[in-house]
């Protein structure tokens, strides 16, 4: 199968869920703290892709929660400034196979990307707790 970088809020019930459907998918995972990675502008962005400004954004981050970030206001460069400021901010998990990158868990794209088990349950996409 593929071996997965996927980077984490470490004790994050939904993360946990997640490495456990890509590892019963037969999947190599190495796991990494997302917290406590040295982010750059070149590392960071590519997760990103060509999705919306706002879906790079942990919904369950206090300051989102909390109306702080104007997303239509916010440039790509402030959002990154922002994200590497505070890696609390990122939508996780993060995810690299090869050349690609994702953020977030789509199980879907997920599954047509690396291929999950048939029947697997239903894993979400955000966090059970707040950040």
């Amino acid at each position: 199968m593929a071996h997965v970088v996927f980077y984490e809020k470490p004790g994050c019930v939904d993360n946990a869920r997640q490495k456990a459907l890509l590892t019963a998918s037969g999947h190599e995972l190495d796991v990494r703290n997302l917290l406590a990675e040295p982010w750059a502008r070149e590392t960071l962005r590519p997760f990103f892709g060509d999705k919306p400004l706002a879906q790079w954004f942990n919904q369950s981050s206090p300051k989102v929660k909390a109306g702080a970030i104007d997303f239509a206001a916010l440039s790509e460069d402030a959002a990154l400034k922002l994200m590497i400021d505070d890696p609390l901010l990122i939508r996780r998990p993060l995810m690299q196979s090869g050349d690609r990158r994702e953020v977030g868990f789509d199980q879907a794209v997920v599954d047509a990307w690396l291929g999950l088990q048939t029947g697997a349950p239903r894993v979400f996409d955000g966090c059970a707790m707040d950040d």
